[in-house]
């Protein structure tokens, strides 16, 4: 079946509207960082002049959204733009041992870049399972390096003496993983991935290992932060992507290339002293799936300097960065849940563009998710306000809460109401009862979405 849906998207690769200078693309994806924890995102404990370069030169968001408070069903609703609930990728993690992952029907992003004329590229932490069908080159990567796992210790129980390989395309290249050294070894990849493929669009999917536990922090950084070894790897991340970064100018493509900037999930420890924001990776408090979200590219029309204030979701890039390519999303395509946002970003239009409106390639993909409503929740939300809800899924896959606006309805462990604007510490529940209708039937109608239209993961009996 994907074979088939790719050759159509082949074909459509020659009808497309392409842009002018095929865009590459990078998705620097950092593995347990909380929503504080950068300068631009208020922390005071750090510096972090680089990444905050991005924002100052690009779009930072207030509200984004990883797809779970998890690692492996956040990466598989970045890739496939999917809540991973839709795609059956919606519990815990793949370890070593998993016999689940991206069924192999799906089209991810690499799939479709690779497709379009694209080279892809996966460097850093895989972590949606190490068997044939589920690794990332046969999930549209032509290359990868890195680890297929997590180094702590419920993962390296899997492997002989717990040394983690690191890999290249499917080969052990380094017996065992350093935690200290993945950092600066998976930027000096991607580095010389730009040098070797810079007369080619390239997408490069690139998930670091850091700030997942261990920790690990060269001697270079070692001290350098006033928050411990978390805040010293993060003052490396931070010198690394500046690395990345200048290797855009040296190599002469920075201003044709976009860099998306985000976390998978929240902070393990979670909220820091005087934060306002609560909870902390694994749950569907704020603090635990509201992460830090930047978009540059000046150069490719993308707005500067802009603090966006619209709730945005790791599933809108899918479609976003198809319609910057130019790349449309045919209708044998299998349906996703993203949003194209990419007028917005452009400054084309105010909030999430409508997709009725058609201002992008991609902007009318959410119409084609199911859609039939109640009378009883017709007064209360139309489809378009429900395509724009962020739908919160909980690290074991349970349905968990809703938000459209300023509001969340919190489902368990029983249905309570908060104004996120007015009290970002959900602590404080509110009490109105067209409110809650309109979230509780929001959440009953995804309810009823995803029990007709989910799909299966991908599973190897054994």
């Amino acid at each position: 079946m994907k074979s088939i849906v790719l050759s159509i998207l082949l074909g459509l690769a020659s009808l497309s509207v392409m842009a002018a200078e095929n865009p590459n693309v990078i998705i620097i994806f950092i593995d347990d960082q909380g929503y504080y924890d950068l300068g631009c995102y208020g922390a005071t404990e750090i510096k972090t002049p680089r990444i905050d370069a991005l924002a100052t030169e690009g779009i930072r968001f207030t509200d984004y959204y990883a797809a779970a408070p998890i690692c492996s069903p956040s990466r598989a609703g970045l890739l496939t733009g999917c809540y991973p609930r839709r795609i059956g990728m919606e519990a815990w993690v793949q370890r070593a041992d998993s016999k689940r992952g991206i069924h192999s029907d799906e089209v991810t992003l690499a799939e479709l870049f690779k497709a379009n004329g694209y080279e892809t590229a996966c460097i850093g932490k895989w972590h949606m399972g190490d068997k044939g069908e589920f690794l990332p080159h046969s999930q549209g990567f032509d290359y990868h390096y890195g680890l297929y796992s997590n180094l702590d210790p419920v993962e390296i129980v899997y492997f002989e003496g717990g040394r983690v390989p690191v890999m290249r395309n499917g080969e052990v290249v380094k017996d065992e993983a350093v935690p200290e050294e993945l950092t600066r070894s998976y930027t000096d990849e991607a580095i010389a991935y730009i040098e070797r493929t810079r007369d080619k669009p390239f997408l490069i999917y690139f998930p670091h290992t850091m700030l997942h536990v261990p920790l690990g922090v060269s001697e270079e950084f070692r001290g350098t932060s006033d928050w411990g070894e978390y805040g010293d790897a993060i003052h490396e991340m931070d010198f690394h992507v500046g690395r990345l970064m200048d290797s855009l100018e040296d190599n002469g493509i920075a201003d044709n290339t976009l860099v998306i900037y985000a976390s998978d999930n929240g902070r393990g420890p979670g909220r820091t002293e005087g934060q306002e924001l609560i909870g902390n990776k694994l749950t569907t408090w704020e603090c635990g799936i509201r992460v830090p979200g930047i978009v540059w590219g000046p150069g490719l029309g993308i707005s500067q300097g802009v603090e966006n204030h619209e709730i945005v979701n790791a599933l809108d890039w899918y479609s976003t960065l198809a319609s910057l390519a130019g790349i449309e999303i045919g209708d044998d395509h299998p349906v996703i849940d993203g949003r194209d946002l990419l007028p917005m970003l452009k400054g084309e239009c105010e909030g999430i563009p409508a997709p009725s409106d058609q201002l992008s390639l991609n902007a009318e993909l959410p119409l084609r998710r199911h859609w039939d409503q109640a009378y009883e929740w017709s007064q209360y939300f139309d489809r378009e306000e429900y395509i724009n809800a962020f739908f919160y899924h909980g690290a074991e896959g349970a349905f968990a809460a809703v938000r459209s606006g300023d509001h969340k309805l919190v489902l368990t462990p029983r249905a309570t109401l908060y104004n996120l604007k007015e009290d970002p510490t959900e602590s404080k529940p509110v009490r109105d009862r067209d409110m809650m209708r309109r979230l509780r039937g929001m959440a009953i109608t995804f309810q009823e979405e995803m029990s007709l239209t989910s799909r299966p993961p991908g599973y190897i009996a054994e």
